[in-house]
């Protein structure tokens, strides 16, 4: 199953440096059966990814609310985990909501999603109030996972 990990840099380092994010359980977001219903009947499964990428991306907002020291970038892991890894989430805002019951090795990444520096002042904006929280007004750029060692500070 594709799930997508909402992280920080300094979490995307921690994950460099160990090879695998965990310790579990591990909040993570999905197409499940609630994101379906909540998009409607008549979206393709890429609105659904991006749906559910969406939703890690504000998850990782409020990482980097929690976390005043981390550098003001949105991450987000795509990942390939066994489907017996996965249970429902409980959050009813947030109908992808997953519960990983394993931690993820580098080796299942399939993609790393990230803000461009240029981002961090309306990142910033947004976890202060200034803009919608939700919506700092960029999308994520797209990385492969042996571009890791480039992506951190």
């Amino acid at each position: 199953m594709r799930v997508y990990l909402p992280l920080t840099l300094p979490g995307l380092a921690a994950l460099h440096r160990t090879g695998e994010r965990g310790p579990a359980p591990l909040a993570a977001v999905a197409v499940t059966p609630a994101l379906r219903a909540w998009y409607g009947g008549d979206a393709d499964e890429e609105e659904l990814e991006y749906a559910a990428l969406g939703e890690a991306a504000d998850a990782s907002l409020r990482l980097l609310a929690a976390d005043p020291a981390a550098p003001r970038r949105r991450v987000v892991l795509a990942a390939e985990v066994p489907d017996r890894a996965v249970v429902p989430g409980t959050d009813p805002g947030a109908p992808g909501a997953v519960i990983l019951t394993a931690p993820v090795p580098l080796a299942r990444l399939a993609a790393v999603h990230l803000d461009s520096a240029t981002a961090e002042p309306d990142i910033a904006a947004a976890l202060a109030g200034g803009t919608d929280a939700d919506d700092p007004g960029h999308e994520l750029l797209w990385y492969g996972v042996q571009e890791i060692p480039h992506l951190l500070p």
